[in-house]
């Protein structure tokens, strides 16, 4: 097992070895600090992905929302480094990510991941898993699923 420190609220150990990682094992959950109009704001500019809806009050309601809402892509980036820092960034062999419900500001995600699925091909062995990034009220914001490869 591997302890990893996040910046987040939770510290936890994860396990890593191919024995450790059966069907149901689970990486320490994270808890990340509240979505601030900051956070969407900077990652817009870094991605170059200037839609007003994220960061326009008045764009956001016009198109009948209640505020401006997340970027997706900004916890779909979380949510990786969150399962790379798991299993290794150089052992990712899959990554998807679905969108499911809105992050709004001051929403607090909890991004956690279980090993669904393990296989022998050949010479490697792989895990699959399960991601999801979870708003406070519940709601799944994102859902996402990767193989990794286990050395």
């Amino acid at each position: 097992m591997t302890t990893i420190t996040t910046t987040g609220t939770t510290t936890g150990t994860r396990p890593t070895t191919w024995e450790e990682l059966q069907i149901g094992a689970a990486a320490a959950p994270f808890t990340d600090t509240p979505l601030t109009r900051t956070d969407f704001v900077r990652y817009q500019g870094a991605s170059g992905d200037m839609n007003p809806i994220h960061h326009d009050e008045q764009f956001a309601r016009a198109a009948g929302f209640p505020t401006v809402f997340a970027v997706g892509m900004l916890q779909a980036g979380v949510l990786a480094t969150y399962a790379t820092d798991w299993l290794g960034a150089a052992n990712v062999r899959r990554f998807k990510v679905q969108f499911r419900e809105q992050a709004w500001p001051d929403d607090i995600l909890t991004y956690a991941g279980t090993v669904v699925g393990r296989r022998e091909e050949g010479d490697r062995r792989l895990v699959d898993v399960e991601l999801t990034a979870t708003r406070q009220t519940g709601g799944i914001h994102l859902k996402g699923v990767a193989t990794f490869v286990v050395p």
